[in-house]
């Protein structure tokens, strides 16, 4: 009867390595110190912006502070709206004394629902929920709702990603499971867009939230610029199937796989 070798391998040599490595106490203080520069140039950002914006310094240049924004900083004139907002939410929270501080933009939007009074309360909650650490979006989101909810009230925010539940809406047929941004709203309804045409007055109870973080927004945001630039070419079905499929991911990445179609699609029909 044939045998079989073994190799005995040592529970020591399986041991995993622990990745993280400490700091020294120096080096701590350095990295405090380098991440409140981190943070503070979010709400420098914020405030350059509103100056640029409200004194018209890219008149010389530029027909609009829409333009402006996206051909001198890469981003949308809302990107550009929701720093100058929470440029001014953080100096609010910062004059009013709060022992923690948000150390980015999309921590404090939903604050933006609020008045700058009730702005402290909803932070100061949200950090209590958060064991007394810099909460998520998401948790001040939660903080923000319970303060202000009434029935009927919209829960979904402008540039948000969200996901579609068709169920028995004929607006909606063909497009359950696809994803949408959030491009205008009322009480109850939510303008979308899709990956290839935009949904009006869509009611919220045919919508669910995805918990996208800002930058998975802006992932999706900008998967739509590249397929919106694809809509004028005359795409064969194969081309319109691989749109169609990132139309509907759940997800705010692409596989390697996806990226490669995505571009391969790009590269014939650019």
């Amino acid at each position: 009867m044939p045998t079989i070798d073994v190799e005995v391998v040592s529970s020591e040599s399986c041991r995993i390595e622990n990745i993280f490595q400490p700091l020294s106490e120096a080096e701590q203080l350095e990295k405090q110190r380098l991440e409140t520069v981190v943070a503070g140039a979010v709400w420098a950002a914020g405030k350059a912006l509103q100056e640029l914006r409200d004194k018209k310094l890219y008149r010389d240049t530029h027909p609009s502070f829409t333009v402006y924004c996206r051909e001198r900083f890469g981003h949308s004139r809302q990107k550009s709206d929701y720093l100058i907002t929470a440029a001014n939410i953080y100096e609010n929270l910062k004059a009013n004394d709060c022992e923690i501080l948000p150390t980015g933009e999309f921590q404090v939007r939903p604050l933006g629902a609020l008045e700058p009074p009730p702005q402290v309360v909803a932070w100061n909650k949200a950090v209590k929920a958060a064991g007394n650490k810099v909460p998520t979006g998401y948790i001040v989101k939660q903080v923000v709702r319970e303060m202000t909810r009434e029935d009927g009230d919209n829960p979904f925010e402008l540039g948000e990603v969200v996901g579609i539940v068709a169920q028995d809406n004929p607006k909606l047929k063909g497009k359950n499971g696809f994803w949408g941004i959030v491009t205008a709203l009322t009480k109850t309804t939510c303008d979308l867009q899709t990956w290839d045409l935009v949904l009006e007055g869509i009611e919220i109870e045919f919508l669910r939230e995805l918990q996208y973080t800002e930058d998975d927004c802006e992932a999706i945001q900008n998967l739509h610029r590249r397929i919106q630039r694809l809509q004028g070419a005359e795409l064969e079905q194969t081309a319109k199937g691989v749109l169609r499929l990132l139309g509907k991911i759940d997800r705010p990445y692409l596989t390697s796989l996806e990226e490669e179609m995505l571009r391969l699609v790009e590269k014939l029909y650019s």
